[in-house]
């Protein structure tokens, strides 16, 4: 076994734990599904065995938090999910999304009618092979369906027994409270990393809150990348990877971050499931915040 490999299930260890809802832990580094597909997030991926391996290897690691969507693929991420992992340890949850059709790579259309979630949560179920799904975000919130018809779709399927709490997908603060006038919100989860922090009010309001908020794309792309960057310095400081500093940013930023990072690589996986051994000061933290708060969103 690699050292990456070794100390991955360590530092998963001192993560430490976010109450779903309130009664649904998970570790604060999750695992997202979406890398597996194909280009455009389209088709199934180019090596099947590694996804399978991917994902075998996440659970294996420590992290209790899977998430995935019936639009990956489509469906293809929560077929692999399935094959991969079923049947599921007790301790890991199964998150998974509904409300988007896909037109094509890289083509989506939120889609919020009441009949068609209750089809996305039915259908899901199926192809995850489970009778409740313990985390189901509405994807996106369609504007030309009233809110509270797509919330109470969900609501129902909760009463009945098929979701066990609701979350949101890309939502600000103003849709966060009228949601919660109808549900309880248990996650939100939004793009959100050291180059994209458009978002801040939203992630301050989910602290003040008590609710779970979870950055997909949580490493962003672009100037991250930079050998001669902020980020790169305090990598080489602390001896970690930027891919660690950046998901130890987001760990540092609130007790109810999970960030969801994604990979087609095992090899990847244990990288970035390192991030929480990695220890910023106070004065990184705010290095790192400040060095991209100005910047234009990537």
């Amino acid at each position: 076994m690699n050292q990456q490999a070794s100390t991955a299930m360590p530092a998963m260890e001192s993560a430490g734990v976010v109450l779903l809802g309130g009664d649904l832990p998970v570790r604060r580094l999750g695992y997202g599904t979406m890398r597996l597909t194909g280009p455009g997030f389209w088709g199934p991926p180019a090596d099947r065995d590694e996804a399978v391996r991917v994902l075998r290897r996440a659970v294996e690691c420590g992290v209790t938090l899977i998430d995935t969507a019936d639009s990956y693929g489509p469906h293809i991420a929560e077929e692999l999910v399935a094959e991969a992992l079923y049947p599921y340890p007790p301790d890991l949850v199964i998150s998974t999304k509904g409300g988007y059709t896909r037109q094509g790579p890289d083509q989506w259309r939120p889609l919020g009618r009441p009949e068609y979630l209750r089809q996305c949560v039915e259908l899901s179920l199926r192809r995850l092979r489970l009778d409740r799904i313990d985390l189901y975000h509405l994807h996106r919130i369609d504007p030309a369906v009233p809110l509270a018809d797509q919330l109470g779709a969900l609501a129902e399927l909760q009463s009945e027994g098929k979701i066990g709490h609701i979350g949101l997908s890309e939502a600000g603060v103003s849709e966060i409270r009228a949601a919660r006038q109808l549900v309880e919100v248990a996650a939100v989860q939004n793009i959100y990393s050291l180059t994209r922090q458009r978002m801040r009010d939203t992630l301050e309001y989910c602290t003040a809150e008590g609710i779970a908020f979870v950055p997909y794309f949580p490493l962003g792309k672009g100037e991250l990348a930079r050998p001669d960057g902020l980020l790169a310095a305090v990598a080489g400081e602390l001896r970690a990877t930027p891919a660690q500093v950046a998901l130890a940013w987001l760990l540092h930023l609130s007790p109810l971050v999970v960030p969801i990072p994604g990979t087609s690589r095992v090899s990847h996986l244990e990288e970035n499931l390192r991030a929480p051994a990695v220890s910023l000061t106070a004065g990184q933290v705010a290095a790192l915040t400040a060095a991209w708060t100005d910047h234009p969103v990537s």
